[in-house]
């Protein structure tokens, strides 16, 4: 559990539609940061990727601006209120505007499982639309 009273997620259990993510991962690397323009708003931020792990299994978290400088290899991250999204067809935890994360000692966990990256597998993107109860439902039948 986690202070706030939220269960932590273990890497594994992650999935296309995971919302509210509350976890502990140790960062394996991070990739070379790249400009963006946001389209909204036409502002210039930095991204990059780095993959992260647990117990469980691994993924791609997304890094934007000033975490990228934060957040280094080998450290242990404690993120609360992620979220997973897809991105070309692999999927990605990230922190968002409403989320955080802090640097913490050490891991509560061991070992990490590189084996398990759900990062690596090729998903479908989720609907951007507010009926996604219709696109689980035919998701299930196929």
């Amino acid at each position: 559990m986690d202070e706030s009273g939220e269960p932590l997620t273990k890497i594994s259990e992650l999935n296309t539609f995971s919302k509210r993510v509350y976890t502990v991962v140790r960062v394996i690397s991070v990739g070379e940061p790249r400009e963006v323009t946001f389209r909204e708003d036409e502002s210039l931020h930095r991204v990059t990727d780095a993959l992260v792990a647990d117990d469980t299994g691994s993924i791609y978290l997304t890094l934007f601006d000033e975490a990228i400088d934060e957040i280094t290899e080998d450290s242990v991250v404690k993120i609360s209120n992620g979220y997973v999204r897809v991105y070309r067809g692999s999927m990605r935890l990230n922190i968002g505007r409403y989320g955080s994360y802090e640097t913490l000692e050490e891991a509560p966990f061991g070992e990490v499982n590189l084996e398990n990256n759900l990062s690596s597998r090729e998903v479908q993107d989720r609907p951007r639309t507010r009926d996604q109860r219709e696109w689980r439902r035919r998701r299930r039948y196929r």
